[in-house]
């Protein structure tokens, strides 16, 4: 550690000492400025035998307990390599020089797990019902339900998840070690839009490290550290990957995909359901999905909204619409050969024809010689025999008839 680091955390120790209680909010609101700081203190943090790790410890959980919340986030942005940190010297069998970051996970489990008046919190989750729409799925989207005594019984009831109450835990054993891990996670993700890149880098590596230790991976990895496999649980597992799958969204693209594999890879070899589930859920979602590498601006999970109902009902083929589209169509062909087309105007042409007799005939005289010849009964065409006489007839009938006016080959017919 250099002399600089160790400088800075110095006075980062000392002038918290002698601040008032009155100036404890804008002390918080000015530790965002402070560049140099929180590199150092990690420094401080991955170097177990360094003198200033006792004084950090204990500072850090004098932020947490003073209530403030940017003290609080300031605190939890170490969770991730305290942790690591932790389970490393417990692995090498060296728990002399952990007392202090185990104290500090300790202090902070202790507090979260009670409210205000001292009494223990129960968290509850809420479980979205599939036939409600929300921001991850749409009721149509997923197909028709079937509309059964037993789904209209269950329609709008969301299933609530408990936790809790949890247990205080003075010492860390091989039988709690997990369980406050795990919940130690879970506050450490329902901050996670106020970490800052380096938090997020360091919950990466600490997914990757406790997944290949011991395992060949490690050798494909090149990680250099313990070689000891971590004994794991599929609940801390499938906190480790909620944090990843932020982080994968949030510019750490390279180390969130790394993390990701190494735990699924972890997770088929304990053959964790949990754990596989959820992470292969991410994966799928994140397949063929460009990941911005980008590390500003507003930190947040891309997720595809699906139509809305409006929005398909909207264009919905029903027979209802069928039906009118087919009304509507036959009552414009009725307009148009009822009604005469405006737009054909001027004489027309006159086109010589070939009569019967084989005389070459215009057009109007063809007509006229043909209109005269049904309203005679056809007796007065000449050259045409009896029998095609007869076909013509019947067609000017049934013309007639179709029309519905009356007309003299008709009574004749």
């Amino acid at each position: 550690m250099l002399a600089m680091d160790h400088s800075v955390v110095e006075d980062w120790l000392s002038e918290f000492k002698t601040l008032p209680e009155t100036a404890v909010s804008s002390y918080a609101a000015s530790l965002k400025d402070k560049g140099s700081l929180v590199p150092a203190l990690y420094k401080v943090i991955r170097e177990n035998y360094s003198d200033l790790l006792e004084p950090v410890c204990h500072q850090l959980f004098e932020f947490y307990r003073s209530g403030e919340p940017r003290l609080q986030r300031f605190t939890l942005q170490f969770l991730p390599e305290m942790v690591w940190s932790y389970l490393s010297v417990t692995a090498a069998r060296d728990p002399h020089c952990s007392g202090c970051i185990e104290a500090l996970l300790l202090g902070i489990y202790n507090l979260e797990i009670v409210d205000k008046d001292g009494q223990s919190k129960v968290l509850s989750f809420s479980i979205p019902s599939l036939s409600k729409p929300s921001v991850y799925h749409e009721p149509s989207s997923i197909g028709s339900l079937a509309l059964t005594e037993g789904a209209l019984a269950n329609h709008g009831l969301s299933r609530v998840v408990y936790s809790g109450p949890h247990l205080q835990r003075e010492t860390f054993t091989a039988q709690n070690r997990f369980e406050v891990l795990t919940f130690l996670l879970l506050c450490y993700n329902a901050s996670l839009s106020y970490m800052s890149s380096s938090s997020l880098q360091s919950l990466c590596q600490l997914s990757s490290r406790v997944s290949i230790c011991g395992y060949p991976r490690q050798q494909v990895r090149r990680y250099k550290g313990i070689s000891s496999r971590l004994m794991v649980t599929s609940e801390f597992l499938v906190q480790l990957i909620t944090g990843i799958h932020f982080a994968l969204c949030n510019g750490e693209v390279d180390l969130g995909s790394r993390a990701l594999d190494d735990v699924l890879y972890r997770s088929q070899l304990e053959l964790f359901p949990e754990a596989l589930l959820v992470g292969n859920a991410i994966k799928s979602s994140l397949h063929g999905a460009s990941l911005k590498a980008n590390k500003e601006g507003t930190r947040s999970i891309q997720v595809e909204i699906t139509p809305t109902a409006s929005r398909i009902s909207r264009n919905a083929v029903t027979s209802l619409s069928i039906r009118g589209h087919r009304w509507k169509r036959h009552e414009s062909q009725e307009d148009s050969v009822e009604s005469p087309d405006p737009c054909v105007t001027g004489p027309i042409p006159e086109i010589s024809v070939t009569g019967v007799s084989g005389e070459r005939l215009l057009n109007g005289e063809a007509l006229r010689s043909r209109t005269e010849g049904e309203a005679l009964g056809g007796a007065t065409e000449l050259g045409v025999d009896p029998r095609g006489q007869e076909v013509r007839r019947q067609k000017s009938v049934r013309r007639h008839l179709e029309d519905g006016t009356p007309s003299a080959g008709r009574v004749q017919f």
